[in-house]
């Protein structure tokens, strides 16, 4: 194999990687809990479509969401036991999504699928779309999707970066299930047509650059220790050299970028016929009194999950979903555990930022750190001046959220979420016909 080191670019923020809290706990399978709640809509597109109702009995891994239309995705139970509810739940964006509540009989009686007898492009691709495989780096984007471009690629890059402080179940899923990592790869390389790969690793994960040494077909490059490297398009130009122009996405350099959680998740349903059902998270943060990297049971509830890692401490004041600088704050702990989430952050005083947001000073800090090389403060405003159409014009659409600009503002301006305020009314401008 060869490992190299990646290219740097010039833009993006260094953060406190905050991972040492679990950088070196092996992943905990935690029981599943007495009942699991189950969104439809766990995945960019349209949302699946029940397929069970109150008092039906299912099997772990039986379908109870069908996807609808080009860009959805299946749903599966994730344990064994009776539907009693369909119900709709709010959200960590205030959304109401529609959920599948099922007791657990404990049981554990599992539906597998067949197994495949070809393992050509097309009955990968079918399988891989069949167990409900989205994107597990938190994007959601149907897998299967991705893996049947309109143009023809060359490159498979895998995304190892896992730049989000704190978080660590990529880490630990390439150093303790590293073949299966490489398997997964091999049929994802095989059902897009192509040869090469190559897996982007930040610096600071030695184990996991050392775990892959002896697959000779493998690019392993390692990349800076620096925040947004998971970002697809910075994630391609320093392993590649190829530069995603603004507006355009992988393909159109000839690159598909693929997680490591979503390689796992491939290879399991094509080897041991298993239905996308469980994720690995890590649960971290100074407020939670044991961090720990779990595997858990999708629909499962955060209180459950707290609960078995030994609870709060006293200075918690922030929970988050996911990562500190792209997670989602929580209003409590009414939320259940989804494909893509990657993290469950309960924070103490002295890890967040409490001060409320103060006036815009022009100094410049959040456009000088664009990843993107946008102007955070001028699309900031015109969003909330209500003028999208300006917003847009100054790039909001190319934001990637990645809160870089957020982090470095001294006036403590909540500049991400204006700006996907801004995205979101753009669109629905566009939907509507209007500009």
């Amino acid at each position: 194999m060869s490992i190299r080191k990646g290219l740097n670019y010039r833009y993006g923020i260094h953060v406190p990687d905050m991972k040492a809290l679990t950088s070196d706990l092996n992943i905990e399978v935690m029981p599943a809990p007495e009942k699991v709640f189950i969104s439809l809509s766990q995945h960019i597109g349209a949302p699946a479509s029940p397929v069970v109702g109150i008092g039906d009995k299912v099997k772990k891994g039986q379908l109870i969401g069908e996807s609808v239309g080009a860009i959805s995705a299946n749903v599966y139970s994730s344990v064994s036991g009776e539907v009693v509810d369909v119900i709709d739940i709010v959200n960590a964006l205030g959304q109401k999504q529609k959920h599948v509540v099922i007791k657990n009989d404990n049981l554990n009686d599992e539906f597998l699928f067949d197994d495949l007898k070809d393992f050509s492009a097309k009955s990968l691709v079918e399988r891989i779309a069949l167990a409900g495989i989205v994107g597990l780096g938190g994007a959601g984007f149907p897998t299967a999707v991705k893996l049947s471009p309109k143009s023809q690629l060359d490159t498979l890059v895998i995304n190892g970066a896992e730049c989000e402080p704190y978080l660590n179940c990529d880490n630990r899923l390439m150093i303790e299930r590293t073949e299966d990592v490489y398997k997964g790869i091999i049929y994802v390389k095989r059902a897009l047509g192509l040869e090469k790969v190559v897996v982007g690793i930040e610096a600071n994960k030695p184990e996991a650059i050392k775990a892959f040494e002896a697959y000779p077909d493998l690019d392993v490059v390692v990349l800076k220790k620096q925040y947004p490297m998971g970002s697809e398009k910075h994630l391609i130009y320093c392993t590649t050299g190829r530069k995603v122009p603004l507006g355009k996405m992988p393909f159109d350099v000839g690159c598909c970028v693929q997680n490591v959680k979503t390689m796992i998740a491939c290879f399991e349903a094509i080897e041991k016929n298993k239905p996308l059902t469980e994720i690995v998270m890590t649960v971290s943060g100074n407020g939670i009194n044991s961090p720990k990297n779990l595997k858990v049971a999708i629909g499962t509830p955060f209180k459950y999950i707290v609960d078995y890692c030994g609870g709060f401490k006293d200075d918690v004041v922030k929970l988050v979903a996911g990562g500190p600088m792209m997670g989602k704050a929580l209003s409590g702990l009414n939320h259940f555990a989804r494909k893509t989430d990657s993290g469950l952050l309960v924070l103490s005083k002295g890890e967040a930022v409490l001060e409320e947001p103060t006036p815009c000073i022009n100094c410049g800090r959040c456009a000088k750190n664009c990843p993107m090389r946008l102007m955070p403060m001028y699309i900031e405003n015109f969003a909330l001046c209500g003028k999208y159409e300006e917003a847009e014009k100054y790039g909001a659409m190319n934001c990637i959220e990645c809160g870089s600009c957020a982090f470095n503002c001294p006036a403590r301006r909540s500049l991400v979420q204006s700006i996907s305020m801004a995205k979101g009314k753009i669109k629905e401008m566009r939907t509507n016909g209007r500009k």
